[in-house]
C-alpha cells in the first residue's frame, strides 16, 4: 500500500529557502489498528498473574470439586478453547474482553491436560515438563519456520493466530507442570515456590530494560514463568491446611479472581499493541 506524502503549499511560502518535508506515515497507528494482540505493561502482566491463577483454581473446580477427572475436564475446556480460538481469529481487531476470555481458555486447559498426563499417564512432574518443554520447542521451531518469526507484532493473518495459541496453550500447560513439580515434588511449598517464580520474573523484567538480549525471547520466558508462578498460588488457595493451602473453596477462589480481572479491565484502558513483544 502506497502511503501519499503529504507537502506544505510552496507557493503559500515566500522564503526561497524553505524546503517541504514528507509527513512521516503513522506506522505504529496502522499496526495498533491490525495487532489482535494487547500491548505489554505493568497491566497485561498483572492479569496475565490473575488469569493463570484463575486457571489452576477453575481447572482444580471441574477436576476435583465435581469429580469430573483429569480426561473429562480436558475435554470440555478443549471445547471452550477452540471455540474462544474461532472467536479471537474471526474477530477485526483487539477486544480485551475476547483476548482474555481466550487466554482464561487456554490457562483452564493447560491445568488439567498438565495434571493428566503427570498424574493419570503416571509420566510423573519431571517426565511431564520435559514432555512440553519439547512440544513447546516444537511450536516455537514450526511457528519460526512457517511466519520468519516468533515476535508478537500484528496478528493478522489466521494462520500466525492459530501459532500463537497453540503456542501459549503449550506454555500454560508447561507452567502447571512446573509449578507442581517444584512446590510438590522438590518439597519447596506453594508460599516459597511463589517467590522463585516472582523472583526469576523480576530478573527477566531486569534483563528487559539493561541487556540487550532479545526482547520476544524474553517476552517468550516471562509468559512462560508466570504459569508456575499463578500454578502455585492457586494452589496455596485452595489446597488444604496440612498440604500448605488456605483451604478456600476453588469456586470461590475463582470467582474472586475472575471479579478481579473483570474490574481491573473495566476500570483500566487497554490497547491494542503498537510494536513487537
Amino acid at each position: 500500500m502506497t502511503v501519499p506524502i503529504n507537502y506544505h503549499d510552496r507557493s503559500s511560502n515566500n522564503n526561497s529557502d524553505y524546503n517541504p518535508k514528507p509527513i512521516p506515515p503513522a506506522h505504529n497507528t496502522l499496526r495498533a489498528a491490525l495487532s489482535k494482540v494487547p500491548e505489554v505493561t505493568l497491566l497485561f502482566w498483572l492479569i496475565k498473574v490473575a488469569a493463570t491463577t484463575l486457571g489452576e483454581t477453575a481447572g482444580d473446580a471441574l477436576s476435583m470439586s465435581l469429580n469430573l477427572g483429569y480426561l473429562v475436564s480436558t475435554g470440555i475446556f478443549a471445547v471452550i478453547f477452540a471455540l474462544a480460538v474461532a472467536a479471537q481469529i474471526k474477530a477485526r481487531g483487539f477486544n480485551k474482553w475476547l483476548y482474555w476470555g481466550t487466554i482464561i481458555a487456554t490457562t483452564t486447559l493447560g491445568t488439567t491436560i498438565a495434571d493428566f498426563v503427570t498424574r493419570s499417564m503416571g509420566i510423573g512432574y519431571a517426565g511431564g515438563s520435559a514432555l512440553l518443554v519439547a512440544l513447546l520447542g516444537l511450536c516455537l521451531f514450526v511457528w519460526h519456520k512457517s511466519m520468519g518469526s516468533i515476535a508478537v507484532d500484528s496478528i493478522v493473518s489466521p494462520r500466525a493466530e492459530v501459532f500463537y495459541w497453540t503456542t501459549i496453550m503449550f506454555s500454560q500447560t508447561l507452567g502447571t507442570a512446573l509449578g507442581d513439580w517444584v512446590a510438590d515434588t522438590k518439597g519447596m511449598g506453594y508460599t516459597t515456590s511463589a517467590i522463585i517464580f516472582g523472583s526469576l520474573l523480576v530478573l527477566i523484567a531486569v534483563a528487559h530494560f539493561t541487556t540487550k538480549i532479545s526482547k520476544t525471547l524474553l517476552f517468550w520466558s516471562a509468559f512462560v514463568l508466570t504459569r508456575p508462578l499463578g500454578a502455585v498460588l492457586g494452589d496455596f488457595l485452595d489446597k488444604p491446611l496440612d498440604h500448605g493451602g488456605l483451604d478456600l473453596s476453588c469456586f470461590g477462589a475463582s470467582a474472586a479472581l475472575l471479579a478481579f480481572i473483570v474490574i481491573f479491565l473495566l476500570v483500566f484502558k487497554q490497547r491494542a499493541s503498537a510494536k513487537a513483544h
